[in-house]
């Protein structure tokens, strides 16, 4: 009885998992590439995903809120997220995890320099909180989302955002101005 014990505990903890489809919580998403780790080419239609900022510009430690959202009914079930420079192929700045759907990922010796599934349920929206680093040029996040196993998209960016090193924007990334007045 002890053997068949234990050969039902490894199926189903070690086989079951990859029978059920992608993805499971171990499975990654390079972060150089932003490739899954399946043979499967990604699709090169428009993307049923946006990526959404809170603001446009940033100062050195503001907090970016960042959604990830499908635009129609079909979610996803794993996506990887991360901020980078324009033409730049490195992760910048930290990621801060607020949704219990998501993880950190180290990527290039830096912990929550992206952001990840937690795991597998199918997501219609997340949101994560994104600071900014110091000395980083304009930036764009960028995705790969998995659908299922044949439907993923892989250079999904938001808007262009823009360092303000003028001292212009504050802590929370909105505007401050100072307004004077002669007679």
């Amino acid at each position: 009885m002890g053997r068949h014990s234990c050969f039902i505990f490894l199926f189903c903890g070690i086989l079951v998992p990859g029978i059920l489809g992608f993805p499971q919580t171990n499975t990654s998403i390079d972060c150089d590439s932003l490739l899954p780790n399946y043979e499967a080419e990604p699709q090169t239609s428009a993307p049923p995903y946006i990526i959404a900022v809170s603001f446009d510009n940033f100062e050195p430690g503001n907090e970016v809120q960042v959604t990830l959202e499908a635009l129609g009914d079909a979610g996803f079930k794993g996506f990887n997220l991360q901020a980078r420079e324009i033409d730049g192929d490195v992760p910048v700045g930290t990621f801060k995890i607020t949704d219990p759907n998501t993880k950190g990922v180290e990527c290039h010796n830096m912990t929550n320099s992206a952001v990840s599934h937690a795991n597998s349920d199918v997501k219609q929206k997340v949101t994560t909180t994104w600071i900014a680093p110091q000395d980083v040029k304009d930036l764009q996040f960028i995705a790969t989302v998995v659908q299922n196993l044949e439907n993923f998209w892989v250079g999904i960016e938001s808007k262009t955002l823009t360092p303000t090193h003028s001292g212009s924007v504050n802590a929370t990334g909105k505007s401050k101005r100072k307004v004077c007045f002669s007679v």
